[in-house]
């Protein structure tokens, strides 16, 4: 029986992230990664980003060469199904026992799929296979319909269009961002999709996606949608955002405390002293949000590097908030926190007509908003640290998406670039 003194279960990101950690501080130590993925792990924003929008960007680019840098032994198209607490190890799906000192749980998200579509007929996109699929099809195909307007449904609805496909993009909202943005932030957001040539069908969703077309080389040619009005909608072929859900079933198996992520506490360590877990899966508490459990690429490189440290002895506490991101269509956004316009929401419009928006929750800052704004994120953070907003920067009628080229609020170093 293999047996490391760390293994790391999962091959994204936050395992690569993990495994660099580790050989911060232990440069010898037997190091396992079982990955359930077909490739070694890779820039996963590169799917709906660069790889669509860079035509010097190459696959080979995105790959992130964790096996090569950290020494680690990897182990592609391995599913881990059990966790034997008791006997420090962990049984794979086909049937190998794997021993372990400290084990990483790094499993990430599963996405959501729509019951009623025929199998084959949806690409849910999360993987670099969803990714090489997804291009093959819009190299020689035109329509093209994207379910789902989120963060992954909007990238990929410009990626397609972008790459002169018709698309059509349906999604529950009213306006495309609206779960995210100020109202008038997210009418110039939806106007941009809708200007590049997007055909959005706002207030439905789809019911059911069946087969009207030939498969070719083992990609699905033609798909018919059906809406929850009765309405059909044709395409090529379909790919969906809607979201994803921890995976969190071997944990729940084993015993680990779990709530909608596998909590962790301030060193990452689950409740079994010997089990760690980072990434989309953990529940952890931030240090200026409190529990929280983020699916982004900056809280999984953050995250799985200070638990890599932690598992080889670090004794520092993971004390970082992570930000989000996202470009399209020529929109650069970037936020920290909470982002729901539900709240209460400051906006600060700049000279170059970038914009700072607050979100706010009982007169504190829960979240910020960078609208084409380049450089923030460090002054983001000490708005959310202090927390307290100056109301008085904003004079009368500040609340509620009030404007005013002025600092958002004089609490911390670096906030005189919102001047």
């Amino acid at each position: 029986m293999r047996h490391y003194d760390y293994l790391i279960v999962g091959g994204g990101m936050a395992a690569d992230a993990a495994s660099r950690g580790i050989r911060e501080l232990d440069v010898a130590g037997a190091l396992g990664i079982l990955s359930a993925d077909i490739d070694p792990p890779y820039a996963r924003p590169a799917l709906s980003k660069r790889l669509w929008t860079d035509m010097h960007f190459p696959w080979h680019r995105a790959l992130l060469d964790t096996q090569q840098a950290t020494g680690a032994d990897l182990q592609l198209q391995t599913r881990v199904t059990r966790i034997l607490r008791t006997d420090q190890q962990v049984v794979t799906a086909a049937g190998e026992t794997i021993g372990y000192q400290r084990l990483l749980l790094a499993t990430g998200l599963v996405p959501r799929t729509l019951p009623d579509a025929e199998s084959g007929t949806v690409i849910y996109y999360r993987s670099a296979e969803d990714y090489r699929r997804l291009m093959s099809l819009s190299l020689y195909r035109d329509s093209f319909l994207v379910i789902g307007g989120g963060y992954i449904g909007a990238e990929l609805a410009a990626a397609l269009v972008g790459h002169g496909r018709r698309v059509t993009l349906v999604l529950p909202g009213q306006m495309l961002g609206d779960t995210m943005f100020p109202a008038d932030i997210a009418q110039e957001y939806h106007q941009e999709f809708a200007d590049a040539g997007v055909r959005l069908i706002t207030g439905h969703r789809v019911r059911q996606v069946r087969r009207s077309g030939p498969c070719e080389d083992g990609l699905q040619v033609g798909v018919t949608a059906v809406l929850d009005d009765g309405r059909e909608i044709t395409a090529d072929a379909a790919v969906a955002g809607l979201g994803a859900v921890p995976d969190l079933h071997m944990a729940r198996e084993a015993g680990l405390s779990v709530d909608d992520g596998i909590i962790v506490d301030a060193h990452l360590r689950t409740s079994d002293p010997s089990i760690w877990a980072a990434g989309d899966i953990a529940r952890y508490r931030d240090a200026v949000l409190g529990p929280a459990r983020v699916e982004h690429v900056d809280n999984a490189q953050t995250m799985g590097r200070a638990a890599g440290r932690a598992m080889a002895g670090d004794p520092e506490p993971y004390d970082y908030t992570p930000y989000i991101y996202s470009r399209v269509l020529g929109i650069d956004w970037q936020a920290i926190g909470k982002l729901d316009p539900s709240l209460e929401t400051l906006t600060t419009t700049m000279r170059d007509g970038g914009r700072v928006v607050a979100y706010i929750r009982d007169g504190r800052t829960v979240g910020v908003l960078l609208w084409q704004i380049a450089d923030g994120l460090d002054a983001a953070r000490s708005l959310l640290t202090r927390r307290l907003l100056c109301r008085a920067a904003w004079g009368a009628g500040g609340g509620g998406g009030g404007r005013r080229t002025a600092a958002l609020c004089p609490v911390g170093p670096g906030l005189s670039a919102w001047r």
